[in-house]
């Protein structure tokens, strides 16, 4: 097993419990999770403003054909939005963050996008 590097950017259903390993911990969805009080989520912030607009997740679904579609038009997103995405940039520069989903399809959601957009800014000047 590798070692972890000291700056990563690690997804995790909310319906995991929470370990150190996870570092900051922050929910990028725009709705609650269904099924999770308040209070049980250990977490460090919901930036709602990071998850994609309703109509993008709205449009999206969670058809797997319209992957890569969604992709674009969420970076794009993403793109016009970085007061948003910043501070959670920041913290992985200085640690782990975990970024905290609940759809049930692991390989195509939002938080999958938005660890590669972030991973691809991680300690380069913005």
């Amino acid at each position: 097993m590798s070692k972890r590097a000291a700056h990563a950017i690690l997804i995790k259903r909310v319906y995991e419990p929470a370990s150190r390993a996870d570092g900051r911990r922050f929910l990028v969805e725009r709705l609650w999770p269904r099924g999770i009080r308040k209070a049980d989520l250990e977490m460090d912030a919901w930036p709602k403003d990071l998850a994609p607009s309703t109509a993008l997740r709205q449009w999206f679904g969670h058809k797997t054909l319209r992957w890569p579609e969604f992709r674009r038009r969420y970076e794009a997103e993403l793109n016009s939005n970085p007061a948003a995405w910043q501070p959670v940039l920041d913290a992985a520069n200085e640690g782990t963050v975990t970024l905290l989903y609940s759809a049930q399809d692991v390989e195509h959601n939002s938080a999958v996008v938005l660890r590669d957009y972030l991973a691809s800014r991680l300690h380069r000047p913005h």
